[in-house]
């Protein structure tokens, strides 16, 4: 029997949803993914952290299926594991996966910064340190972090390769849940504007159009400073 109607659907028969009810469904998905995203890439969560559902579904105040779902999502960006009779977890890496994902990234850097064309357009990067300068100040981890990402995919973007930034950022997004922990460990050992600092001397050398200056600012740069301290 269809609601409030006192029609009789026969046995099998689907209910149709409407677009409006679709839609929010997809907005709740979509925010209970930012929310998620947010906490696991800020640092908020650490990796291995368990996601109980209960809890979720009170704290963001959805049901458990546009929870599911957004955490089926963030499972497909590597930000989320299942474990079998055990529930979902922040994706965890091993100490070799880390290292590899890195050595990948230094590969991919430097194969870009090879091609980078002569007096490239570095607006992109300059938002992105403008960016990066404001969220230290507001000591906003999450911004800070997303700032550090978007400021190396757009150097390697200066190459001209759209298939390598792609590669490159899916690398980044997959060990930035580490990065926050390496940030929140600088911030307790070093001064807050170091991380500013760093990028500034990097941006320099890219100014330059130097691909060995850009190389060597890459090197002393601190990205793998965290590995030794795993």
């Amino acid at each position: 029997m269809s609601p409030g109607t006192g029609e009789v659907r026969p046995a099998g028969t689907l209910t149709q949803v409407s677009g409006d009810e679709e839609l929010e469904t997809y907005s709740l998905v979509e925010l209970a993914v930012d929310r998620l995203r947010r906490d696991i890439l800020s640092g908020r969560t650490d990796p291995g952290g368990r996601l109980v559902e209960e809890q979720l579904t009170r704290r963001l105040g959805i049901s458990r299926a546009p929870l599911r779902e957004a955490m089926r999502l963030l499972a497909q960006q590597g930000l989320v594991e299942h474990i079998p009779r055990r529930g979902a977890r922040v994706a965890t890496l091993s100490d070799d996966d880390v290292r590899e994902l890195y050595e990948v990234r230094d590969v991919l850097e430097r194969h870009a910064v090879a091609a980078i064309a002569p007096r490239a357009d570095l607006t992109a990067l300059r938002a992105a340190l403008d960016t990066m300068r404001r969220a230290t100040v507001a000591d906003d981890r999450l911004e800070l972090a997303n700032a550090h990402r978007r400021f190396h995919v757009e150097v390697v973007r200066l190459g001209g390769n759209a298939q390598l930034a792609g590669l490159y950022e899916s690398i980044l997004v997959r060990i930035q849940l580490y990065m926050a922990v390496n940030m929140r460990r600088e911030a307790e050992l070093a001064r807050a504007t170091d991380g500013v600092l760093r990028h500034e001397r990097l941006l320099t050398a890219v100014e330059t159009g130097d691909a060995a200056l850009v190389k060597e600012a890459l090197s002393g740069h601190g990205a793998t400073a965290y590995l030794a301290q795993r």
